[in-house]
């Protein structure tokens, strides 16, 4: 278990809109809710609605792949940050410093990485409770948000994906709620899950 005091840092939401895949082949110009701003956080801490399908006003654009009850709530971990920074500036020649919710995730949290957590784990955040369901797998839209087309190959070979959610418990959320960890049975990381693919798709290229 990380050292770190395990809490929610961002809650992020996003409308749905266009979004320019010029990285991808076949595609100029899709819809994406990957966009994602803070609206709360450590600074200001206003309180969130969370339902059965996650931060209410956020929006996917292709319900078909993503959001849904088994993937309400997308995690990501503050600490994989500073690779992303450090990638794109290797890459794009550009500085960045990226702010919760540029991965895409609903909550921005600290002290929690993929092999500490298991299909299955309860997490209790405030008043609220959550499900750990599956490892986020990156696609061509993930390049496309980042301007980088190695960007959903990089998320995969790192492991740094986070997380899906199912919500138990729905309610009102702010950022700065400790997190609690409840093991479930513990057979399978999240970090486990990322292995799995990469062994999966060794013959094949995942990142078309």
């Amino acid at each position: 278990m990380p050292l770190l005091t395990m809490r929610l840092i961002s809650i992020n939401s996003g409308k749905a809109g266009p979004l320019f895949a010029n990285q991808h082949l076949d595609r100029t110009v899709v819809m994406s809710g990957i966009k994602k701003s803070s609206i709360s956080n450590i600074d200001q801490a206003s309180p969130v609605d969370i339902n059965a399908l996650g931060v209410i006003g956020d929006e996917q654009a292709d319900l078909t792949v993503h959001g849904g009850i088994e993937k309400a709530i997308y995690v990501y971990p503050r600490e994989h940050y500073p690779f992303w920074n450090a990638l794109l500036l290797r890459e794009l020649k550009t500085p960045f410093d990226l702010q919760p919710g540029a991965m895409g995730e609903n909550f921005t949290i600290t002290g929690l990485l993929e092999a500490d957590v298991f299909v299955g784990d309860t997490l209790q955040i405030g008043d609220l409770e959550f499900i750990v369901t599956k490892l986020r797998e990156p696609c061509f839209k993930f390049n496309a948000k980042m301007r980088y087309k190695g960007a959903a190959k990089a998320m995969l070979q790192s492991g740094h994906c986070g997380w899906y959610m199912r919500v138990i418990t729905p309610g009102k959320l702010m950022a700065g709620n400790a997190i609690n960890l409840l093991p479930g049975k513990q057979e399978t990381s999240i970090a486990d899950q990322v292995r799995a693919i990469m062994k999966r798709e060794m013959q094949g290229d995942l990142w078309d």
